[in-house]
């Protein structure tokens, strides 16, 4: 069955950016299961990126941004909803204060990301295929000094994770492991 024609240029358009959306949701729909496959293709688009900026030997501030944003997605991925060491979350669903279990007979409440892994690879993802786009056009391609902004990214990932690690390692939170870990407080 047909739907009816749109009245406006508005609406044409609007019912196809609506379908085009169906589309698009379907297809991650069908892929959501193949996490191994969806990286290896995130991983292959990265590199194609990568190879880009190193032969024409530009557009690192659009290498520099992206970077810094996936800086952002990996910590939102390997942080918890609930931080555990602050005493006053109130944040679960039963108003209840989240906290580990430090004895065998306190309830175990299991890891929730903040990020979980699909929206983790689709927001990459969708950032590494705009930056390989934009590396393609001269108006990104702006003067800079690059090896300044290859230390002052390092100097960020290195503030910004020491506070992740250290949980990490006080957790024995390994977060690769992709729902599967259990941890205990020391």
């Amino acid at each position: 069955m047909d739907a009816p024609e749109p009245d406006t240029p508005f609406a044409a358009v609007s019912a196809q950016t609506t379908k085009i959306s169906r589309i698009y949701q379907s297809y991650l729909d069908k892929a959501t299961p193949y996490v191994t496959y969806r990286w290896i293709g995130t991983g292959v688009l990265f590199v194609m990126f990568a190879l880009r900026i190193i032969f024409a030997q530009g557009w690192y501030i659009v290498a520099y941004s992206l970077g810094i944003y996936l800086l952002n997605l990996f910590l939102a991925f390997i942080s918890p909803k609930f931080d555990p060491s602050l005493e006053s979350d109130t944040d679960m669903e039963d108003g209840q204060p989240s906290s580990l279990p430090t004895k065998n007979d306190q309830e175990f409440k299991p890891f929730v990301r903040r990020l979980p892994e699909f929206k983790f690879w689709h927001a990459a993802t969708r950032a590494i295929a705009l930056g390989f786009v934009c590396c393609w056009s001269e108006v990104f391609n702006l003067p800079v000094f690059w090896p300044v902004l290859v230390v002052y990214w390092l100097i960020l990932v290195f503030l910004t994770m020491r506070r992740q690690i250290q949980s990490m390692i006080k957790y024995r939170y390994v977060p690769w492991d992709f729902g599967k870990t259990k941890y205990s407080a020391k």
